[in-house]
């Protein structure tokens, strides 16, 4: 496999892929996720992790790593030029995060990186620049973070933008918020998946997930859910292909769980895509009943429908439908609505790193839109049947400042005491689950009621 970086294309190793996809995402805001799986489908499995574990911590840490870049460097970070500037970024990570590679391996590649992809003097300036660095690394003397105030050396220390921080500080508190920058940046975020208790149970799963060397343990406290790592390609697991398993993290599955849906009964998935709140609800009902599964596009509603047929749900029927286009044809009619809508994905940083880099401005709009997704699918649920609104956001205006407006403007509706494993009863309808208290992708649930005279 080749990587185009720099001024020529040269035969990729781990580093030099995971640096090929930190670079696409820099200039072009391409899904570092995504560049990196086509660049390492053909690596052994080491080389695989090795690379993910890299471009993960650069992204997680590019404050933090910047900082100590402008304490060793005789040029500031702004001025070194971008290619070098990520090389260095990636060479970094592995000095100050990754104890398992040895010091000189990490500076000698990141010289060999410099002289094959940048200009003629960025080798002896990045060897410069990592030896100090290394030196002190190995010496514990890299230096503290020091700020205006405690904002901003949060922001550097966990690298996420100060008014990320001050949500969170609002929502959280001070310790709280800490704790949540803390888990947002750890490098120990399993993959996690659900069974398909119609086809299997969670012994079988197991055996098969282990046969293909996948390392897996059972939930702390969620039965028929899996945490896994080694999967490498999920897709091509044994477990997979046969439908045992669908990957859900944990919280959206406990969204499911909160809607309720009952055998027999008639749920509309509002924005579906990629299908789990669907697939699990199908499970929970028997497969007896009818799901509509909405969204817009030809791809989403492709992956939905082969979801639902690799785990044998045939009550799913995947529906090309504007969820925010009120349809008579559903008005009054479901006994459930999910309205899973889009939000920020503030809530699963962990998972997707760079979501932290959003500016605060691009997501001014998405209040309206989801008020306005919210109202619409309203209007799908029959007289005593259940709304469920979720995000896996952890900004306030984005869920309870939404369903106050939804409430105030809809007054057949009230929020439901519900229950859940582990984290027992939600007496006022709402719950927010939080990756350093639950373990989970962060994610707000609220579990509302049309009433009968409705």
């Amino acid at each position: 496999m080749t990587v185009a970086m720099g001024y020529e294309t040269k035969t990729a190793t781990a580093r030099e892929a995971a640096l090929s996809a930190y670079c696409s995402y820099r200039r072009n805001g391409a899904d570092p996720g995504e560049k990196l799986a086509a660049l390492v489908s053909d690596m052994p499995a080491r080389d695989v992790a090795l690379a993910k574990r890299v471009l993960t911590g650069m992204i997680q840490n590019t404050a933090l790593i910047d900082y100590y870049i402008d304490f060793f460097s005789s040029i500031k970070p702004k001025k070194i030029e971008p290619l070098v500037l990520d090389i260095l970024r990636l060479s970094v990570y592995q000095l100050a995060f990754m104890s398992k590679i040895p010091h000189n391996a990490a500076v000698d590649e990141g010289v060999k990186l410099a002289a094959k992809n940048a200009n003629p003097r960025a080798a002896g300036f990045v060897n410069a620049v990592l030896r100090k660095i290394a030196h002190a690394a190995e010496s514990h003397e890299l230096p503290l973070v020091a700020g205006d105030g405690a904002e901003s050396v949060l922001s550097v220390k966990y690298s996420h933008p100060q008014w990320i921080i001050r949500e969170f500080r609002a929502s959280f508190g001070e310790a709280g918020a800490e704790a949540l920058l803390r888990a947002n940046n750890a490098d120990d975020v399993l993959i996690t998946s659900q069974v398909n208790t119609l086809l299997t149970d969670a012994d079988e799963a197991v055996r098969a997930l282990e046969a293909d060397g996948v390392t897996v343990r059972r939930h702390g406290w969620l039965d028929d859910c899996l945490d896994m790592s080694g999967t490498g390609d999920v897709t091509r697991l044994d477990a997979f292909k046969r439908g045992y398993i669908y990957i859900q993290d944990a919280a959206a599955r406990l969204a499911a769980y909160a809607a309720g849906p009952e055998p027999g009964m008639f749920v509309i998935d509002g924005c579906a895509a990629p299908g789990g709140k669907s697939f699990a609800s199908a499970i929970m009902m028997g497969n007896k009943g009818r799901i509509a599964a909405f969204d817009l596009t030809a791809e989403k509603l492709r992956r939905i429908d082969g979801g639902a047929r690799r785990l044998k749900l045939g009550i799913i029927e995947a529906v090309h439908r504007d969820a925010g286009a009120r349809n008579g044809d559903y008005r009054g009619g479901a006994d459930i609505v999910i309205a899973d809508v889009p939000c920020s994905g503030m809530g699963v940083i962990r998972k997707k790193p760079e979501i932290r880099y959003k500016s605060e401005r691009s997501l001014d709009g998405l209040p309206e839109i989801q008020k306005r997704l919210l109202q619409s699918l309203s209007a799908y649920v029959k007289p005593g049947g259940v709304l469920l609104y979720s995000t896996c956001s952890l900004l306030t205006r984005e869920n309870r400042e939404v369903v106050d407006w939804f409430l105030e403007n809809n007054s057949e509706f009230n929020k439901e005491t519900f229950t859940m494993p582990h984290i027992g009863e939600i007496k006022d309808g709402c719950c927010t689950l939080l990756p350093h208290i639950h373990g989970t992708d962060g994610f707000f649930i609220c579990r509302m009621r049309r009433g009968t005279g409705g």
